[in-house]
């Protein structure tokens, strides 16, 4: 408080004063002038208690602004005057280094399917029925079936949080969740399911510890697809726990290590019915990738080395050697197109195809060997954008296996390939409304086959 201020009180009494003795006053001192008298230091003391309230308040404001200045920014909101009020004080993650970033996203998605498969259908509760899994296209079965579904599992909520330290030192962590778990309820009432964990890893500078997608998979090549994961013939597709360090177009990463294995003799049926439990080998998978980018798009090549094992009873260890390699990328043709692609091959590389949906990793021989089942995928895809509401996309995705038919026998899968066209359409930013048709084929080693076609509609809202 200034001295000015102070002063108040002291100058309104003398100018009260000396009103009063001011030459030819028509009074003296009476009863009356000590009633004015009166009245004046009463007038003072309501002047000083005032004066003692403002020194309260700016004390207080004083003490909002020095915590609000020690806290990070918050985000704003209007308060409808043009000025912009703090949403709150103090940050909703106290536990965290100091300037830490705390971000919330996700989406809501509702899945609507109608199938018609040519040999059979595909069991209801499986994920067959959810998206397009081309191992489980039914062959052999009892004729047309035609089935219909609606689900929302792939809605997603994830939590991000960054910071970077005094040090320059990177820090971040992410934890996404969707809904594609066991079923809780059933489809006739609740359609209740529970939630999954998708990603969980932290990042400290160039390392990332976790689990998240493969490093042998190419994130930025996977097509716009209305279908949840579109070319699932011959993409691939794996999240899993790894150590990973990126410099550069380099990342180089040792991932968990499991080995799914084709019995003896095969069986028929979708390929995870025919899968056996393998082992989890001593080495981790080790996967080495390298990008370049251009205006002009991204062309990415990886390589995989792995050790496969097999231990069907205790002492009995076997074990195989697998590889492989994968060239992925994209290409634009101008401001409004770009052709995606991705083509992969090598011995031992069943489960990172197609959801390992389709084939294995290894074969076992008469006598329990392991050996390392070889094969090659690839998917192209044209995507165009006729408007900033509207794109369209058409692609085409193979893969085929080399089975030793003496040991797999004639049931299992020898190629599956499919063709999608799908057009989506958006509104409004982060609104999306979707429509693809599918047509897919599975084909046994013995030659019978069996077709899916799909009309997939998608309605999803990004925050």
């Amino acid at each position: 408080m200034n001295q000015m201020t102070k002063a108040r009180p002291r100058l309104l009494a003398a100018a009260v004063l000396a009103a009063l003795t001011l030459p030819g006053a028509a009074f003296a001192q009476t009863a009356k002038e000590r009633e004015l008298e009166a009245r004046v230091a009463q007038l003072e003391a309501m002047v000083q208690q005032l004066v003692t309230q403002q020194q309260q308040t700016d004390t207080v404001v004083t003490e909002v602004r020095t915590a609000q200045a020690a806290q990070p920014v918050a985000p704003a909101v209007a308060t409808g005057t043009g000025a912009a009020a703090p949403i709150q004080a103090t940050t909703i993650t106290p536990g965290a280094n100091p300037g830490t970033k705390f971000t919330v996203g996700g989406m809501i998605r509702t899945d609507g399917l109608v199938t018609k498969t040519t040999d059979g259908d595909i069991a209801k509760g499986t994920a067959g029925r959810d998206f397009y899994v081309p191992g489980a296209i039914p062959v052999g079965g009892d004729g047309p079936d035609t089935y219909s579904d609606a689900h929302l599992k792939f809605s997603r909520l994830w939590f991000d949080a960054s910071t970077v330290l005094d040090s320059g030192d990177k820090l971040g962590a992410r934890v996404e969740l969707d809904f594609f778990g066991g079923a809780l309820g059933n489809s006739a009432a609740t359609n209740t399911y529970g939630a999954t964990l998708r990603h969980a890893y932290l990042t400290y500078n160039n390392w990332l510890v976790g689990q998240t997608w493969s490093n042998f998979m190419d994130t930025n090549a996977l097509l716009d697809a209305v279908d949840f994961v579109g070319p699932t013939d011959a993409v691939v597709f794996v999240r899993q726990p790894q150590l990973r360090y990126t410099n550069g177009p380099w990342a180089i990463s040792v991932e968990s290590p499991e080995t799914t294995v084709q019995p003896f003799g095969g069986a028929g049926g979708p390929a995870p019915a025919r899968v056996i439990a393998g082992d989890n080998s001593a080495i981790p998978d080790v996967i080495a990738r390298y990008t370049h980018k251009g205006d002009w798009g991204h062309v990415s090549f990886a390589g995989m080395a792995r050790q496969l094992k097999y231990e069907p009873v205790a002492g009995a260890e076997s074990t195989d050697t697998g590889y492989g390699a994968t060239v992925s990328g994209l290409v634009k043709l101008g401001e409004s197109t770009d052709i995606r692609y991705q083509v992969s091959g090598g011995d031992g590389i069943g489960r990172y195809i197609g959801l390992a949906t389709i084939q294995q990793d290894a074969m076992i021989d008469s006598a329990g060997n392991l050996d390392a089942l070889g094969g090659w995928a690839g998917y192209v895809g044209l995507r165009q954008v006729f408007t900033p509401a509207v794109r369209g996309n058409l692609f085409y995705a193979q893969s085929q296996w080399d089975n030793d038919t003496a040991w797999t026998g004639l049931g299992v899968t020898r190629k599956v390939h499919s063709v999608h066209a799908n057009v989506i359409w958006s509104p409004v930013p982060k609104l999306d409304f979707g429509v693809e048709a599918i047509w897919g084929e599975r084909t046994l080693e013995s030659g019978a086959d069996g077709e899916l076609m799909r009309l997939h509609t998608m309605a999803r809202y990004s925050f």
